[in-house]
């Protein structure tokens, strides 16, 4: 019989190792974290039905269902940690039942991108918030009345209307370039807001955050960039990342 080799860590992702799961037409979320991803740190990536109704009884038992299936699958890996990266499908109140529920089925610990933006904003010390979405209206009201739920003021929400005329419309978000993320912006940019929020984990943000700081003097998150932090701090990786933006020198 082969010795057993349990005492050790994987080859790969000997510092941690962190499972993902998105939405199946998401093609942004791995590739901006592979281009943030630290020294000996491994992405593992699941991919499950898309959830849009966050809010009614119906929709949170499809959407827990869901997850459990795919969070224990993840489990599997030995993750250090396991993320389930949406934005608008993990905005569920209180933000932190979600992730206390995959921790609870996985016993390994858990993330939702809705929750690494609320824990974002907390350690920038920001509370008065300008956001950029791809979504159409009703999906960006669903936003604001979270992010206002969890105690931020949004001064200013705007989107490219991505999703009113159905889901498939969702799968062109990864095409947007990031000349229209900055025009967009700079669009719902106010002079009042401490943070700009950059929200959808398939919209590119990772070449605008610079760019986007250096230009409007505030902080810049997106979705992936805080998602991608708090899961790093939680697998006690500390590194920085130039391009995650002033975030990761908190």
């Amino acid at each position: 019989m082969p010795e057993s080799l349990m005492h050790l860590s994987t080859y790969y992702g000997q510092r941690a190792k962190i499972g993902v799961i998105v939405p199946p037409t998401n093609t942004t979320n791995e590739a901006e974290w592979q281009a943030m991803t630290p020294a000996d740190v491994s992405i593992h990536v699941a991919r499950m039905p898309l959830h849009t109704d966050t809010t009614s009884d119906a929709g949170k038992a499809a959407l827990y269902k869901d997850i459990e299936k795919y969070a224990l699958d993840l489990a599997q890996a030995d993750v250090d940690v396991i993320v389930y990266g949406c934005t608008a499908g993990s905005m569920v109140s209180p933000v932190s039942s979600l992730p206390e529920h995959i921790g609870t089925i996985t016993s390994t610990k858990a993330l939702t991108t809705a929750q690494a933006i609320v824990d974002a904003l907390k350690a920038l010390g920001v509370q008065k918030l300008a956001v950029a979405t791809p979504y159409f209206e009703a999906m960006n009201q669903h936003e604001k009345v979270f992010l206002e739920e969890n105690g931020y003021s949004i001064l200013s929400i705007a989107g490219l209307g991505y999703g009113a005329n159905g889901k498939d419309e969702f799968r062109n978000i990864a095409r947007i370039r990031p000349e229209q993320v900055i025009e967009l912006a700079k669009q719902v940019y106010c002079a009042d807001a401490e943070a700009l929020l950059i929200s959808c984990t398939d919209l590119v943000s990772l070449p605008v955050i610079s760019i986007l700081e250096k230009e409007l003097d505030i902080p810049v998150i997106s979705s992936n960039s805080a998602t991608f932090w708090r899961a790093l701090r939680m697998a006690s990786v500390n590194d920085a990342v130039e391009s995650g933006g002033r975030l990761y020198t908190v």
